[in-house]
């Protein structure tokens, strides 16, 4: 049976994620659970930040009881290298930790890593994305414009764990309307999870639940709904 997947809004390896990331160990049903971080979406951001994420991972982890490595996929020909691609495959959690989504999903798309996951997931272990990680585990992307106005110039495919859904991180940082502006171009039937920061969408079987501290905020069309907390969601 699939495992759960957690998309985290923002905030991933903080003292505010420890009760979400607790749940997703636990979820694993291991006693000393194996994680495999992968900082891939920093990577564009020079290897100081790269490296210091991979730590951060490590750190917050291994603070919850859990056995983790960092693996260190730059770039495509590292996302393709055998040892990489295994340890992803062992692991009981893979978290995808934030950055540039575009450079994430170009990394994953099709690589061995990303194949080792999903077999990995397929047999119970649980996906997390966190910003540019969450984004990459839905069906759609949006391509944004950074220089002027952050309006998408267009809609990619992305990864497809969660079918029928885009994800918005950091909801709560950015005016609503140009939220809405960004919703009414997606592609029609999308489902649009604004996850705010400190707070993660966990899901299995379509039913999901708000976990942390803030709001998930669901368009279908022109429709918006709240959740906080505890609520669930079927997607």
């Amino acid at each position: 049976m699939p495992g759960p997947v957690a998309l985290v809004g923002a905030g991933e390896f903080t003292p505010a994620m420890v009760e979400i990331d607790r749940g997703l160990l636990q979820a694993t049903g291991r006693r000393r659970p194996r994680v495999a971080v992968v900082p891939t979406a920093s990577a564009p951001d020079g290897e100081v930040t790269f490296r210091r994420w991979a730590a951060q991972g490590i750190e917050h982890f291994s603070a919850l009881g859990a056995e983790v490595e960092a693996v260190l996929v730059r770039n495509r020909a590292e996302a393709d290298d055998p040892e990489h691609a295994q340890a992803v495959g062992e692991a009981d959690l893979i978290y995808f930790s934030g950055g540039k989504p575009d450079h994430l999903l170009e990394v994953l798309e099709g690589s061995l890593v990303w194949t080792a996951a999903l077999e990995a997931h397929a047999r119970g272990a649980v996906l997390a994305g966190c910003s540019a990680g969450a984004m990459v585990l839905a069906a759609r992307q949006p391509r944004l414009r950074r220089r002027v106005l952050p309006f998408p110039l267009g809609w990619q495919t992305g990864l497809g764990i969660v079918p029928g859904t885009a994800v918005l991180p950091h909801y709560d940082r950015f005016p609503e309307a140009l939220a809405a502006i960004v919703v009414l171009q997606a592609p029609r039937g999308t489902t649009i999870l604004g996850i705010d920061e400190e707070t993660a969408l966990v899901g299995r079987d379509r039913s999901w639940q708000v976990q942390g501290q803030a709001r998930v905020t669901v368009w279908q069309g022109h429709r918006r709904v709240r959740l906080r907390a505890g609520d669930v969601l079927r997607l």
